[in-house]
């Protein structure tokens, strides 16, 4: 098996992004799974395009995607991705749309085809916050949450593709003193990088 697991740059101001830094610290197999790790760009449209030009390129069997959720304080595994971009601040080519769909035409949402439930229970049963939630925002994530599955309804039917979202390092955290988001929670990189061992494991056990 091929897992292909995609972490956005930093964007927002921010010097790092705990989803790459996470992403680029993965072993190169994983419960008998080879592990592409892919860069991605916060930006609207482009993100898909560097996704699915790696899915041609390695044709991996799974697609999971992680990305930041600052202000949370668990693993979220998503379990849903909705045909709307809104975006509340610019990506980092500066499009910044409200209402728009994510793919012209198509459902109004995806559920993911990963085992979620499998998923967050691996990532607790090391001691590690984890928990399904509801909502990929309407920001880059969540355009990566619905494109994604979208691209494999439409064009490569058989992959599975998942999101899974990871709050801010303590090193973010520590820059934001005197900000509305001081004391935000945060998660250390050892740990997140043992949760998403964890997901890609149950990802490789479960079948869908």
């Amino acid at each position: 098996m091929k897992i292909l697991v995609t972490g956005f740059e930093p964007f927002g101001g921010e010097a790092v992004n705990p989803s790459i830094e996470t992403v680029n610290r993965l072993p190169d197999q994983i419960a008998g799974a080879r592990i592409i790790r892919l860069e991605i760009p916060t930006v609207r449209g482009k993100s898909l395009q560097v996704i699915e030009e790696a899915l041609r390129r390695h044709d991996p069997d799974v697609i999971l995607c992680v990305g930041q959720a600052g202000g949370r304080a668990q693993i979220s595994v998503e379990r849903v991705g909705i045909n709307v971009d809104d975006f509340s601040i610019p990506d980092n080519e500066g499009n910044q749309v409200t209402d728009q769909p994510v793919c012209p035409g198509g459902p109004d949402a995806y559920f993911v085809t990963v085992p979620i439930r499998a998923m967050a229970e691996r990532i607790r049963a090391r001691k590690i916050p984890a928990g399904i939630s509801n909502t990929a925002g309407t920001f880059v994530c969540n355009h990566v949450t619905y494109g994604v599955c979208h691209m494999i309804a439409t064009k490569y039917p058989g992959k599975r593709s998942g999101f899974i979202h990871i709050p801010f390092l303590p090193e973010q955290v520590a820059e934001k003193g005197g900000t509305s988001q001081a004391g935000a929670p945060s998660m250390s990189g050892e740990m997140m990088v043992e949760a998403m061992c964890a997901a890609i494991e149950a990802i490789v056990d479960t079948s869908q």
